[in-house]
């Protein structure tokens, strides 16, 4: 067990070290988070009546398509490097290759979400400390880059792997995203905890169960 958090923690920071030096994931993806979060902003007043009904679903667009855009640079970067080859012939278990890479992208988007939030609190007119919301992103970012990561790492061997990897990856993100959203519209609102309890519900199963089905998974992704 102790070898194989070593091999998780290796994957780990040879993407941080490698995020590092190329900024590869973090800045195109914050970048784009906030060019949508600007466009929004023009297109509501953020003064306006609906502008806390369409909040949490912009908050959200921004951050899924931002972290797509990510999730297909971080395995392109190693096909393109040979390093992807490299890790599946090298004494890895690829348990520890898949928990490596999310863990890594996990990192890299909950620290552009973090970013983007106050910037987005501004342009919105919306409060600034919202910690329940963080605690939403967190659980949600899991989940996202749970599947995510298995499916990029299943869309990096097709030519057109920007295009496949939206069309395999939301008809199955879906559910995770309908709850973030509800449950930062209720975060939004001031609703109590026992509201939102039903919604951080399903995106912990949602978390739980597809870190566990791509985990066993991956291997059989991995050397297709």
């Amino acid at each position: 067990m102790r070898e194989f958090f070593r091999q998780v923690l290796n994957i780990l920071w040879k993407d941080l070290i490698s995020e590092w030096h190329t900024k590869d994931f973090v800045t195109p993806v914050l970048v784009f988070a906030l060019l949508v979060i600007i466009i929004f902003n023009f297109a509501f007043q953020p003064d306006g009546e609906s502008i806390g009904l369409v909040a949490p679903g912009v908050l959200w667009v921004a951050f899924t398509f931002a972290g797509v855009l990510g999730l297909n640079r971080s395995f392109a970067r190693e096909k393109e490097r040979g390093c992807l080859d490299g890790l599946m012939l090298g004494p890895v278990s690829r348990e520890a290759i898949y928990l490596g890479k999310v863990l890594g992208s996990f990192m890299f988007m909950f620290l552009v979400e973090l970013i983007s939030m106050p910037i987005f609190s501004i342009f919105l007119n919306l409060p600034l400390l919202m910690p329940r919301l963080v605690l939403v992103a967190f659980l949600a970012t899991i989940g996202f880059v749970a599947v995510g990561t298995l499916f990029a790492a299943m869309a990096v061997h097709t030519r057109a792997r920007e295009v496949m990897l939206p069309i395999l990856f939301f008809p199955i993100v879906v559910p995770l995203l309908i709850a973030a959203v509800e449950s930062t519209s209720l975060v939004m609102a001031g609703a109590s905890w026992q509201s939102m309890a039903s919604w951080l519900q399903m995106i912990i199963a949602f978390d739980i169960i597809f870190l566990v089905v791509s985990a066993l998974s991956f291997e059989f992704v991995l050397e297709q």
